[in-house]
């Protein structure tokens, strides 16, 4: 029995019951017997728990039921971290294979809104753009405006911004180039009415087509771009349609102001002032054209040329009174003072 006793192995408890062997040589001979036959099993590589230091702090990991490891801290018994077996083992290999699976399905998913872009939503919107284009503006179209900005809030949601703003903008070139080759077939004597139908029309589309296109104006075109949607339009034309036909209209433009009546008064003021909206520096071209329809063209009138200015007045009511347009009947005008 006393052998027994002592051969026994003498331990203590620290105050988180950790067992501490004696310092007795049998325990540490029996200890290192038993340590030396088990084979040495190389660590992974996980990450440091926070705030330990090699050699300072000294814990031990138990399984959890999920199959993770957790760190128990041995000073304080409370569990630091949780790190997953499989993220510490898993190689690098593994890991760009996930990556690149998940790239796959995004370019995928991708592809296929893009697919659904061009099969549903652009289709529909198409053959609205062309219901408006080709309408008169005392023509009444029955058109869905909620369905149509129903498609362009989702092309938006969808991140197509830029590629919806692209088609809509090849759309209304291509419609333009037809109405370009169109004045171009017309005989001079209807160029001015033609461009003015032309212009009229497409201002009165862009009415209906630039507010359906509201949500794409203000989150891409003023958002990114900086610009606005309705003056991209209208910078079509100008591109596309008018400063193509520019030298022939001009001419015919001046011709038409010198001669009145020869083209309808609400026609050209209608053309001259859809011009100087259109560019401004054109009026450049003709001054005298466009200070008959737009007021503060010519520079400010100097004092020392109001007898000029008289001189043309007075000119203006002789061509006039000789093209067949009297002044009226002058009989119960006041007489003068010096009469």
């Amino acid at each position: 029995m006393e052998d027994m006793e002592d051969d026994s192995l003498d331990t203590k408890d620290d105050h988180n019951h950790n067992c501490c062997a004696s310092s007795s040589s049998k325990v540490r001979t029996y200890l290192r017997s038993q340590l030396s036959g088990v084979a040495t099993v190389p660590q992974p590589a996980c990450p440091l728990v926070p705030g330990g230091e090699p050699g300072t702090r000294r814990g031990k990991l138990w399984s959890g039921s999920t199959g993770g490891s957790k760190f128990m801290d041995s000073d304080s018994g409370s569990e630091s971290s949780e790190v997953s077996e499989t993220d510490c083992t898993a190689p690098p290999a593994a890991v760009e294979g996930k990556f690149t699976l998940e790239s796959t399905s995004k370019f995928l998913l991708n592809a296929m809104a893009v697919e659904d872009y061009r099969k549903n939503h652009w289709p529909n919107l198409e053959k609205a753009i062309d219901r408006l284009l080709i309408q008169n503006p005392t023509d009444h179209i029955s058109v869905s405006y909620a369905q149509i900005y129903s498609y362009v809030y989702k092309c938006v949601c969808q991140q197509h911004s830029e590629l919806l703003y692209n088609d809509l903008i090849i759309k209304l070139t291509n419609h333009l180039q037809q109405v370009s080759t169109h004045l171009q077939a017309s005989p001079p004597e209807d160029f001015i009415e033609n461009f003015n139908v032309a212009l009229t029309q497409y201002t009165a589309s862009l009415q209906c087509i630039v507010p359906v296109f509201m949500y794409l104006n203000k989150f891409y075109i003023e958002s990114k771009l900086n610009r606005d949607l309705r003056e991209d339009l209208m910078k079509l034309f100008a591109d596309c349609v008018a400063e193509i036909h520019l030298s022939t209209l001009m001419p015919l433009l001046i011709k038409a102001h010198s001669m009145p009546f020869q083209v309808q008064p609400s026609t050209m003021a209608s053309v001259v002032k859809g011009l100087y909206s259109l560019r401004p520096d054109w009026a450049k071209l003709a001054p005298a054209l466009f200070s008959g329809f737009i007021p503060q063209i010519n520079p400010p009138a100097v004092e020392s040329l109001l007898p000029d200015y008289a001189a043309h007045d007075q000119k203006l009511q002789m061509d006039l009174s000789m093209n067949g347009f009297p002044r009226g009947d002058q009989s119960r005008k006041r007489a003068s003072e010096d009469s």
